[in-house]
């Protein structure tokens, strides 16, 4: 019988994909007919990445070629529909695992039957810890969302009620998903989590969505992506659309985001002060806050 299915969705991911895997095996601490692992890819051509992988590891992955790019979200929802487990793990290709976890998480959905949904602590290597596990959700004010986010996850304090999980991993109650309608497929990319928060807290209660500290993964920081102005505008748009979805404003949520951005390039002066400013972070940010300027006027 199987306890936990884990949910892989791939797009060209050749580079990540069997490192994440071998970190499965590996670190597996289920008995082998217990754990499922599907992989759902994306890419146009599967091919060769389902024969790599299965010469790999033979019939211990399912594998599903997606019939169309429909994005990460609905990516996840097939390999949902397809899981025979009670408790499913959304798992980034690029994630890696260092410890045993499976049977400690499983257990916390077997022991409380109220937990939905289940964080662990984000790392960017078995010895660096500073990444960000959680955030503030865009309906909190801005300024308090930088705060909190950063001095909360400095000392593992998730306040549920307003922090979403990070959507990289993370387990949950494949049932109770289901109950809210899984990922929101009319969203292709970013701002999952903190949709899923608000619809899983309404659902079932934010108290019934946890995070354990002592549960570790690693999700490298990805640099590049977080310097791209793009980037930041395609989340922007993405977490006014799904607010609005969720009864809060285009408004509230731009402001919320203007609010941020002010208070992360104030910060940024103050690092140039002490000469530790990032120019070309800043550069994004001021080009950021002009839009959200912009944005709000329009």
């Amino acid at each position: 019988m199987k306890r936990l299915s884990i949910i892989i969705v791939t797009y060209n991911s050749e580079n990540d994909i069997f490192d994440c895997l071998d970190s499965v095996w590996k670190n597996n601490d289920l008995a082998a007919d217990e754990l499922e692992v599907i992989v759902v890819d994306n890419s146009s051509d599967s091919t060769s990445l389902f024969a790599a992988i299965r010469e790999r590891y033979g019939e211990q992955v399912k594998l599903i070629h997606n019939t169309h790019n429909g994005g990460y979200g609905q990516g996840n929802n097939v390999g949902i529909r397809e899981a025979s487990a009670p408790v499913v793990a959304v798992m980034n290709p690029d994630v890696r695992l260092f410890e045993p976890i499976f049977k400690s998480a499983v257990r916390s959905f077997d022991t409380d039957p109220e937990l939905v949904m289940l964080g662990l602590k984000q790392m960017h290597s078995p010895t660096k810890t500073s990444s960000k596990s959680f955030c503030g959700t865009f309906m909190m004010n801005g300024y308090a969302q930088v705060l909190l986010t950063g001095l909360c996850n400095r000392f593992d304090w998730y306040l549920s009620r307003w922090m979403y999980i990070q959507g990289s991993f993370f387990f949950v109650h494949r049932q109770k998903f289901m109950e809210i309608g899984m990922f929101d497929e009319t969203n292709f990319m970013y701002g999952e989590e903190d949709d899923i928060h608000c619809r899983l807290g309404r659902r079932f209660g934010y108290g019934n969505i946890r995070y354990n500290s002592s549960l570790h993964y690693i999700h490298p920081l990805h640099v590049a992506k977080d310097r791209s102005l793009d980037y930041e505008k395609t989340k922007i748009l993405a977490a006014v659309k799904l607010n609005e979805k969720n009864g809060y404003s285009r408004r509230d949520t731009i402001l919320n985001r203007l609010r941020n951005i002010r208070f992360l390039i104030f910060m940024q002066r103050v690092k140039g002060l002490l000469g530790k400013s990032d120019p070309s972070r800043m550069e994004v940010m001021l080009q950021l806050r002009n839009y959200l300027q912009e944005f709000e006027r329009s």
